[in-house]
């Protein structure tokens, strides 16, 4: 029977494979156990090596905090004193039934409306910067900027601007003949101030993240979309929002994150935190403002980390359910 060169091909490289496989076999049996052990051993090593010296710093400055913080949130310790009363749960009660209400709903109405109008802005900057412009490179530098400057400097420079008296928006509103609204005496305004610097800092970070996964929409798709008939919303909605989803659910994580973490911005333009206590800031005030409690603060801060963790799963667990990859 005759053999044509499309039948022999597989079985020459199937023979050639297993003659390589028998050859690696015969190979690894001739190394002696010992030197089979060395050479596991040395491995080991070089691993913990390069692993130590991150372990260890993880497990000096992240962990061991950590387990502190836990163990100060069951004392009644003003800071600074030499003393401490061991008070069990009693700073959690407290917290739960007298401040939990006003901080958490802070906390929540701060985090949302940042988190939601940061992504929501930076999604349509990164539709019009992801256009042929003149300038567009120049405008994305521009929208980015903030979201590198220094949060100290940028509520430095808000507060002026929101400044009743002698502020830029309070003399464009004279001119306009408008009422000038008191930012910092009414607990409310004082809230929205924040979210609209905070919102301003951290958009161009979503535009650019968003940017980058626009870009990487297929041109076919979009073609054939056009070729459909298919109009810009509709092409937007039907083929390029679920393909931002990756992108959505990262930025969701990311920003809700960073959010419930808010600090300098809020420190700086309202210090003592009127209107403006997130459960990250009365953590402070309560540690280093007028009230020297550092075990309620503590208390505090655990509670923060539980919610992060609470908030972190739900999204991995079930947010992720809607997230389209290809």
């Amino acid at each position: 029977m005759n053999i044509g060169v499309d039948d022999a091909v597989p079985a020459i490289s199937y023979t050639a494979t297993a003659s390589a496989t028998r050859r690696a076999s015969d190979h690894t049996a001739a190394i002696p156990p010992s030197t089979r052990r060395s050479r596991t051993r040395r491995e080991a090593l070089l691993f913990v090596a390069f692993v130590a010296p991150n372990a260890i710093l993880i497990a000096l400055f992240v962990y061991r905090p950590f387990f502190l913080n836990i163990y100060y949130s069951a004392l009644d310790w003003t800071l600074g004193s030499a003393n401490a009363t061991w008070v069990g749960l009693q700073n959690y009660k407290e917290f739960l039934t007298r401040d939990a209400g006003t901080v958490l709903t802070t906390t929540a109405i701060f985090t949302v409306a940042t988190v939601g109008l940061s992504m929501l802005i930076g999604l349509g900057l990164a539709v019009v910067l992801n256009r042929q412009l003149v300038g567009r490179n120049a405008a994305r530098a521009i929208v980015f900027a903030p979201y590198v400057l220094s949060g100290v400097g940028i509520g430095m420079v808000w507060t002026f601007i929101f400044d009743p008296v002698t502020g830029v928006l309070s003399a464009i509103l004279r001119d306009a003949r408008l009422p000038v609204p008191q930012w910092f005496n009414s607990p409310r305004l004082a809230l929205v101030m924040v979210i609209i610097v905070y919102v301003w800092k951290n958009l161009g970070y979503c535009a650019v993240i968003y940017l980058a996964a626009l870009q990487g929409v297929p041109r076919d798709l979009l073609e054939a979309a056009a070729l459909d008939g298919a109009s810009r919303h509709r092409t937007f909605t039907s083929v390029v929002w679920p393909l931002l989803s990756p992108t959505t659910f990262f930025l969701t994580l990311t920003t809700m994150l960073s959010s419930l973490q808010a600090f300098d911005i809020i420190k700086i333009m309202t210090p003592l935190g009127q209107g403006t206590s997130t459960l990250m800031y009365s953590s402070y005030i309560q540690a280093f403002g007028t009230y020297n409690r550092a075990g309620y603060s503590a208390a505090q801060s655990t509670i923060l980390v539980v919610i992060l963790l609470i908030l972190t799963v739900i999204q991995m667990r079930f947010l992720e359910r809607r997230v389209h990859y290809s």
